[in-house]
């Protein structure tokens, strides 16, 4: 009975050790003006996105500090691939309207996210919190919009990605009330 217990306990130490060892590493918190270079944080800290959008700069200066690091960020999610209501990719950006009712922010701007799985999505533009290992990987994508396609190019891919809805996104840009896109800041009742 003895030597059972012990050959017991040894086999769930064996499995928690296991177990210990594939833990996913703790995502670090990060908000969009990581992404990006001081000049564009600039300008959209004074609430100006179309001006930071089209800044020299152009986007392609990504975060290599962040490459392969297990990040959580929040955004909106724009369906790139989608049947219905799942969702199988989609670009997650900084603000309500970017890339098919106001200009399409800098590569550094938009991260390509796969999830693990489908993803139910009930509106484009839903808030949402990814979670996963960053890369930077400049790819383009087809979004289809009510006036056409569109090929946004992305800085960033989150593959394997966690997706969880959210209430808000910490950082993200109102438009101002007399702008003509302030529909589309989301307010919640």
């Amino acid at each position: 009975m003895i030597n059972r217990l012990k050959s017991t306990m040894t086999l769930a130490a064996a499995l928690f050790v296991s177990t210990a060892a594939h833990a996913l590493p703790e995502a670090t918190h990060i908000l969009w003006k990581d992404l990006r270079p001081a000049s564009q944080a600039a300008a959209e800290n004074v609430g100006l996105p179309m001006i930071a959008a089209k800044l020299p700069d152009h986007g392609e200066t990504l975060s290599a500090g962040l490459q392969d690091k297990t990040i959580q960020l929040a955004g909106y999610a724009l369906p790139v691939d989608r049947d219905g209501d799942l969702v199988y990719q989609f670009l997650l950006v900084p603000w309500t309207g970017a890339c098919s009712h106001m200009p399409t922010p800098p590569p550094n701007q938009i991260v390509l996210v796969t999830p693990a799985r489908p993803y139910k999505m009930s509106e484009a533009y839903q808030p949402v919190a990814v979670t996963g290992a960053l890369k930077t990987d400049m790819e383009k994508s087809q979004l289809f919009i009510l006036d056409g396609v569109s090929v946004i190019q992305s800085g960033y891919a989150v593959r394997k990605a966690d997706v969880t809805s959210v209430d808000s996104v910490p950082d993200t840009i109102t438009m101002p009330v007399n702008s003509p896109w302030s529909f589309l800041n989301k307010k919640k009742n």
